[in-house]
């Protein structure tokens, strides 16, 4: 006789292949579409072209796809997205690829794997799928600055430094005030429909 599921364990098991597919297709779409939907407002609106560096639209498929989806669709999301963007629209800029794919695909990765993490206390469906996201933030982040500190000491590429991390969270602070609006929200809403 098997033990009966409870929603709780449908909710932290990985989606079938076909889902995950299907939620990486969709989201590696979402993540070149939002930029390009952000710089033409950003366009029109006479806020230029940086709005896509200070709302991070590419970021929010990816997070939301690793929590949704598992690690499996984060990683591939966030290592596909930054390569089709740039061989459909010409961005970001071929010296960022790389280093868009490693954040991207550490974002993606770190938030599925978080998914499936039980919290040790209690706490609202929100709070907790925001100290997963933060979480994921922060891990991606470090991953990024370990990658461009390799790149500046071993590759000698003078282009980045570590210090370019910690400026792009300060320009990026409205979309990661963004992303932790919207994700836990999200995620709230994914949790009432699966009870």
């Amino acid at each position: 006789m098997q033990p009966q599921t409870t929603a709780s364990a449908r909710a932290y098991a990985l989606p079938s292949v076909k889902f995950q597919s299907i939620a990486t297709i969709i989201a590696v779409v979402a993540a070149v579409a939002l930029p390009q939907v952000f710089h033409l407002a950003g366009a029109a609106t006479g806020l230029g072209t940086m709005i896509g560096q200070t709302l991070l639209p590419m970021h929010l498929p990816v997070l939301l796809v690793g929590l949704l989806a598992g690690p499996f669709a984060g990683l591939a999301t966030g290592a596909l997205a930054p390569l089709a963007s740039f061989a459909l629209t010409g961005m970001p800029m071929a010296p960022m690829v790389p280093f868009m794919v490693i954040e991207l695909a550490s974002y993606g990765l770190f938030a599925g794997l978080l998914r499936g993490v039980r919290l040790p206390v209690a706490v609202p469906s929100p709070l907790g799928w925001l100290g997963k996201l933060l979480a994921a933030q922060v891990a991606g982040r470090l991953v990024d600055a370990l990658a461009i500190a390799v790149a500046v000491a071993f590759l000698g590429n003078t282009q980045m430094t570590v210090a370019s991390v910690w400026t792009a969270v300060g320009t990026g602070m409205p979309g990661l005030v963004l992303q932790w609006v919207l994700v836990p929200v999200v995620m709230a809403v994914v949790d009432r429909h699966r009870d």
